[in-house]
């Protein structure tokens, strides 16, 4: 099995017949999924997502992958597939487009509304190619044909790129329910077919690696959620993802069954359930969707609501719910439907807001106490399935923390692949696929890119460090007036302290501190206040650390009196 190297460097020229493959995002984390094929000069992009960040990123809405390596190639791109409408995999498309708007998105139906909704926000004209299973496209030199797979979201496609160099099969995120709820199971005879064909590297889907046997068929949520509906004496309040369609099919019939009327809560869940209806992949019975304003107005064993916000995410509406911010107010009686998984990381975030909801006297039901979610990925043993039935020559890894992408890896041995067949790469890590053999051969740089607001790429990590300090030490203004001549201070410095508690005289003994430093830069010629600012910044920093035990961040300004 090869692995992922830190000391790997530039890939070499890509050989005249062979496929380069590099994630830009998605491997070694669970989002931000981008893969760049690149074959005969010309390149091919399958899905472009966005990452959720985490605690220690703060003030971070959302991580792009990084284009970088792309940038001043952007005119090779002869087309972005999109597999699925998941944020993880359509979340970056906008970002991409600002820098070239005219890259051709190819998708189904569904994925196509939701990104076309998504760049109306930002003022963007994509280039639409909807594209259905069984169909074929090509962008020369990649021939493309699309397989239906099954996902937590409707219209989900694997994509098999047909090239000079070999055939890949990309799942894309899937699962094998045998029972889906629109009919629409995962196209295993296409796989087989494929497989007859010759994959000559398998990329696949590794979220659910480490988890044994079959995924739960998203049919056997019903029994809960039906209990949920006919069992609660108020209202029922259900937050699920914003693209769940499935899941809120059931939501909604089981509304409808026990005389609910319902209303959609939160922007994104409005948006999406709007598009899904007019595509047809949501069925509505008529009249059960009412606005939230009517809702308000029904006894509440009549209402239930639909939100998003089951990740615990400050702003969504399930936490502005539990915080008393949000104009739904939760009362005793109410009960909360949880109907999504935890997103590694986001537990904590999760657990306060059951309890903060349980606290105003709701019922909570959440995965850990009913059945009431399961994964929109394959097993294990769905996996080990998929490699029996594509005996691909080459496997690598897709999509997940390097733990999934190793357990992924060794079910593909388990079922006799080579180990030197197997490749495992993380984020920029090259992976060539030369005369029927996938290895690694370089690394590009490939960082994580932070959109701040308005700002894409300007927060780096330095600036994150900066803001961990400011939380968690404080900051702690120096200004100092020196004598241009003397280079001694003209003045006692002020020190304006923030988020740093301690007597109001506490940095009176600094002043020493400061004293020493000026003399030693006067000493040594150095009169430029750039580097007294630097010197002065270091040394006060160094006493702080010394009498406080804190380091808080030191802005100190010298000022020529």
């Amino acid at each position: 099995m090869s692995h992922p190297h830190p000391e790997l460097k530039r890939p070499p020229r890509l050989p005249r017949k062979g496929l380069r493959v590099v994630a830009l995002g998605g491997l070694g984390e669970v989002g931000r999924n981008m893969t760049v094929f690149e074959h005969d000069g010309k390149l091919l992009i399958v899905d472009c997502g966005v990452l959720f960040p985490e605690e220690h990123q703060p003030g971070v809405d959302v991580i792009l992958p990084d284009f970088e390596w792309i940038r001043d190639r952007l005119d090779d791109v002869v087309a972005v597939v999109l597999t699925h409408g998941h944020e993880d995999h359509i979340g970056g498309v906008p970002y991409l487009l600002r820098e070239r708007a005219d890259i051709p998105l190819v998708g189904s139906r569904l994925t196509l509304a939701l990104i076309k909704e998504k760049l109306k926000e930002h003022r963007i004209q994509p280039v639409l190619v909807e594209v259905k299973e069984g169909e074929t496209r090509s962008y020369a030199p990649f021939d493309l044909e699309f397989v239906a797979v099954n996902h937590s979201i409707p219209d989900a496609l694997a994509v098999a790129i047909r090239t000079f160099a070999g055939m890949v099969l990309h799942t894309g995120d899937f699962k094998m329910d045998q029972f889906p709820l629109d009919r629409r199971i995962t196209d295993l005879r296409a796989f087989a077919r494929l497989g007859e064909e010759g994959v000559d590297l398998f990329l696949t889907d590794s979220t659910n690696a480490e988890v044994p046997g079959f995924t739960t068929s998203e049919r056997e949520l019903l029994p809960a959620i039906e209990q949920v509906f006919r069992t609660a004496p108020r209202r029922v309040i259900v937050s699920s993802f914003a693209s769940h369609v499935h899941r809120i099919q059931q939501v909604l019939d089981a509304a409808h069954a026990h005389g609910r009327k319902v209303a959609f809560v939160g922007r994104s869940m409005v948006r999406n359930m709007g598009v899904a209806q007019d595509l047809g992949y949501l069925t509505v019975p008529p009249g059960l969707i009412v606005p939230l304003d009517q809702l308000e107005k029904l006894p509440p064993h009549k209402a239930a609501l639909v939100c998003t916000g089951s990740q615990g995410e400050p702003l969504a509406a399930l936490s502005r719910m539990a915080s008393r911010e949000h104009k739904i107010r939760i009362g005793e009686g109410d009960t909360i439907l949880m109907a999504s998984s935890v997103i590694p990381g986001n537990e904590n975030a999760i657990s306060n807001v059951i309890n903060g909801l349980t606290r105003w006297g709701a019922n909570v039901v959440h995965k850990g106490n009913a059945k009431v979610h399961v994964s929109g990925h394959a097993s294990a043993g769905e996996l080990v399935y998929c490699y029996n039935v594509v005996q691909p020559r080459n496997v690598m890894p897709v999509h997940g923390e390097y733990r999934h992408l190793r357990a992924n890896a060794d079910l593909a041995i388990s079922t006799g692949m080579d180990p030197a067949n197997v490749v495992l790469a993380e984020d920029g890590v090259v992976v060539d696929l030369v005369d029927g053999k996938a290895s690694v051969v370089g690394k590009v740089r490939c960082g994580n890119v932070y959109v701040d607001a308005q700002t894409v790429g300007g927060v780096t990590e330095a600036t994150l460090k900066d803001r961990r300090t400011l939380a968690e030490e404080g900051v702690v203004t120096v200004l100092a007036i020196v004598d241009a001549d003397t280079g001694e201070l003209a003045d006692p410095p002020d020190f304006l302290v923030r988020g740093f508690e301690h007597a109001p005289d506490a940095f009176d003994p600094a002043v020493k501190v400061i004293e020493r430093t000026l003399a030693r830069a006067a000493a040594e010629g150095i009169g430029d206040s750039q580097q007294l600012e630097q010197m002065l910044g270091r040394d006060i920093g160094r006493w702080s650390h010394k009498t406080f035990r804190r380091s808080p961040l030191i802005i100190p300004l010298v000022i020529d009196a």
